[in-house]
Order: structure tokens, then C-alpha cells, then sequence
């Protein structure tokens, strides 16, 4: 068993090219942005419908890479190298199958999602272009999630992060080409990204190569594609009750007033953008707990859990106290606007307020997924929905706007840190015990 040091040292040297590739992940959409926005603002708008989109099926597909790191981890720790290969197979195949399939299905669709979505008029046609364009690049961005999970898996972080800046680099260099070279516009856009997700997964599978030996070899049997399916049911809900908390909030502010809307985005910004280093703490636990686990050392697992959490919760108090001490020069950064600051101001304080438990609910999260324990990740998200829900009614009743929701959403998050904290220590506890035995 190892000292609280050495756990510490294992934590952050994966946890930093973790927040590497978490960066870099959403740098697709702001090259698409900042090069978009200088074409024309109906092109942006399609754009941003567009992405809109993709970033909800990207979100719904991290199963991939959730469930395959915890499966091969799991195999590593327990002296199985070839089960870590096959796990590691069948989620390339389930990624093929899940990519394939869904091209399809946004070529048909593409077109209903973007009217659900608001868009109309030129604006839509962008994006209906871009999506088509888009559709054919599912099975790599499927291909590049599951990937990272085999490399994660393996406790290598910074493979993956190498070849996404790598992708990134070459989809700003194609997409200058392509849009301003050849006038190709959202088109031009769309073909580069799509070009570079290609490039990423190539490259991935030749690394992978180098490690599993045949990526993808024999099919699969259903019964050995069907954990990584369980899983993804159960983390397709936990995600899907996540996204409709949040989306909901936005929905909520937009119906009381355009400096509400427009506080709520700033603090919403400011939320998605330090989760970055809450989630990266997270994200190693899904690796080392499995490790432990597969190993039967299960005190080992509770070291790791309990100081990813400490880790975590380290990280969260800074960033709270940063951002309340900043509360009313921060939102500057965003806007002048008078009445928005003043919305803003309080949201921002409640926002660090919510880091704390904010912190203790990822860093569980990332241990429980660690465990497998999915549906229980799943059902929590479903739960702690249904009971947000009945007060946004009473929210919008009472014009409380951002502070009062954000007070909200403080709870929301204070439930899920308590009940993901107990969670895997009743696991982990409950393990020792037997380990004892």
C-alpha cells in the first residue's frame, strides 16, 4: 500500500495531462468560431446551432471512454493483460458500430433537431450543411473517445493529449485553407474538422497497434459488448440529467430578462470553465481505483478514493475563495453592462460557494465509475433531477433570478456530493471488510 505521498504524486501526474486534453477538447468549436465569425454572423449562427448538436452527441458517447478506461484498468490490476486487450477491442468495435450507425441518423435528422433547437432561415441551412458534412466524421470521433479509453486504461494520459493538440493544430491550418483559401465557407469549415478527427483516430489505432497489437481483430461476441452497453445506458442517463439541469436553468433565465439571461451566462461560462480542473482530478481515479479493485486491494482503492477527494477539494476551496474575493471584477471580464453585473455579482458568489461540494461530486463521480458502479450514477442523476425540477416553477413565479437559481443549483450539487461521497466509501469500506475476511 502506498503512502499518501506517492498516492498524491500518482493522482496529479495523470491529472495534468488530463486537464491538457480536457482543454483541448472544445478547441474544435473555437477554431470553427474564430474563423466562421469572420465570414459572415448567419454562418456563425448556423455554427452554433450545428455545435450545438454535436457537442449533446459527443456528451452522450463518453461511455466510450468512461466505461472502456474502468474495464481495462480493471483487467490490468487484476494480472489479466489479455482481457485489458479484448476490453479494449470490443469498445474499438462498439465505437465503429455506434459511429456507422449514427450517420444515418443525423442525415435525417439534422434538419428537425436544428427547427427544435430555434434555427431558421439561412441560419438553419448552414447548419443543416454543416451537420451532413459532420455526420461523416461520427465513427472517428468515436473512434478517438474509445480510444483515450484504452490509452487511460493503460494509466498513458499524454498520448492522447499529444494527438489532440496535434488534430487541433492541423484542423486550424486546413480550416484557413479551406475557408478563406477556397471561399468554401461553413463547408470548408465542417470538411477540416472532420479531416482532422480522421487524422486522430488513425493515429490513435497506429499507437494502439504498437501496445494491443490488431486494434480491432475477431468481432466481438454480444456477451463481451455488453458491459460497455450497460454501461453506456447508465451513464447516457447520468449525463442526460446533468445536461437537462443545466439547460433548464438557461431556459428558466430566458424567460425573466435579457440581463438575467445574459448574468446566467457569465456565471454559467465561468462554471464550465473551472470544472476543467475539478474533472481532471477526477478523471485518474476512474484509472486507479480500477486498478486497486481488479487487484483486490481494496484499502488501496479508499487511498486513492479518499485522497482524489482531499485533492479535489483542495483545488475547489481555491478556486472558491479566488472567485468570491473576485465577485465583482470578475464578470467585468464579460461585460460593461451595468444591469448584468448587478445580476451577476451575487451568482458569481454562489457559484464559489458550489465548487466545495462542486469538488466532493466529482471526485466521486470519477471514483464510483471507477468501481463500475454505473447504475448507480444513472438512477442519482435521474433522482436529484426530479427533485430540481418542481422549484424551477417556483423560481420563475418569485423572479429570483441568477442569485436565487444559482442558490439552487448550490443545493443540487450539495446532494450529489453527499450522496457520491457515501456511496464509495460504503463500497470501498464494504470491500476492506471482505479483503480482511
Amino acid at each position: 500500500m502506498g503512502t499518501r505521498g506517492d498516492t498524491d504524486r500518482r493522482i496529479l501526474r495523470l491529472a495534468i495531462p488530463a486537464l491538457g486534453a480536457l482543454a483541448v477538447e472544445p478547441l474544435y468549436v473555437a477554431v470553427d468560431t474564430a474563423m466562421i465569425g469572420r465570414v459572415g454572423t448567419s454562418e456563425l449562427a448556423g455554427l452554433a446551432l450545428a455545435a450545438a448538436v454535436l457537442s449533446l452527441l459527443v456528451a452522450g458517447a463518453n461511455f466510450l471512454t468512461y466505461g472502456t478506461t474502468q474495464q481495462v484498468a480493471r483487467a490490468l490490476g487484476a494480472g489479466d493483460p489479455a482481457s485489458a486487450d479484448r476490453a479494449g477491442r470490443t469498445a474499438m468495435w462498439v465505437a465503429l458500430v455506434v459511429g456507422v450507425s449514427a450517420i444515418p441518423v443525423l442525415l435525417a435528422g439534422r434538419g428537425v433537431v436544428v427547427d427544435l433547437l430555434g434555427g431558421d432561415g439561412v441560419s438553419a441551412d448552414h447548419a443543416a450543411t454543416y451537420l451532413a458534412i459532420s455526420a461523416l466524421g461520427l465513427p472517428a470521433v468515436m473512434i478517438v473517445l474509445a480510444s483515450q479509453g484504452v490509452f487511460r486504461g493503460h494509466a498513458d494520459y499524454r498520448t492522447p493529449l499529444w494527438i489532440l493538440l496535434g488534430s487541433n493544430v492541423a484542423n486550424a491550418v486546413i480550416e484557413a485553407v479551406l475557408v478563406f483559401a477556397l471561399d468554401l465557407s461553413v463547408a470548408g469549415s465542417a470538411w477540416s474538422t472532420v479531416i482532422a478527427q480522421w487524422g486522430a483516430a488513425v493515429a490513435l489505432i497506429g499507437l494502439q497497434r504498437r501496445r494491443i497489437g490488431r486494434v480491432l481483430g475477431s468481432r466481438p461476441q454480444r456477451g463481451e459488448a455488453a458491459p460497455l452497453l450497460s454501461a453506456g445506458r447508465h451513464l447516457l442517463l447520468r449525463v442526460t440529467g446533468i445536461l437537462v439541469v443545466l439547460t433548464g436553468s438557461t431556459s428558466l433565465m430566458a424567460r425573466q430578462s435579457d440581463a438575467a439571461l445574459a448574468a446566467h451566462q457569465v456565471v454559467m461560462a465561468l462554471f464550465i470553465l473551472l470544472a476543467l480542473v475539478l474533472d481532471a482530478l477526477a478523471m485518474p481515479a476512474q484509472t486507479l481505483v480500477a486498478e486497486a479493485e481488479g487487484a483486490g486491494q481494496a484499502r488501496e482503492g479508499l487511498l486513492i478514493a479518499g485522497r482524489t477527494e482531499i485533492l479535489s477539494v483542495a483545488a475547489g476551496a481555491v478556486l472558491a475563495i479566488t472567485l468570491i474575493a473576485g465577485a465583482g471584477i470578475v464578470p467585468r471580464l464579460f461585460t460593461a453592462d451595468a444591469s448584468v453585473l448587478a445580476e451577476a455579482r451575487g451568482a458569481v458568489v454562489l457559484l464559489g460557494a458550489l465548487l466545495i461540494p462542486g469538488a466532493v461530486a466529482f471526485a466521486g463521480d470519477g471514483i464510483l465509475i471507477g468501481l463500475g458502479d454505473y447504475r448507480f450514477l444513472g438512477r442519482l442523476s435521474l433522482a436529484t433531477l426530479l427533485a430540481v425540477a418542481p422549484l424551477y416553477p417556483v423560481l420563475s413565479s418569485v423572479d429570483a433570478g441568477p442569485t436565487g437559481l444559482w442558490a439552487c443549483l448550490v443545493g443540487w450539487m450539495t446532494v450529489r456530493a453527499l450522496t457520491v461521497h457515501f456511496r464509495f466509501r460504503w463500497l470501498l469500506g464494504r470491500s476492506g471488510a471482505l479483503e480482511s475476511a
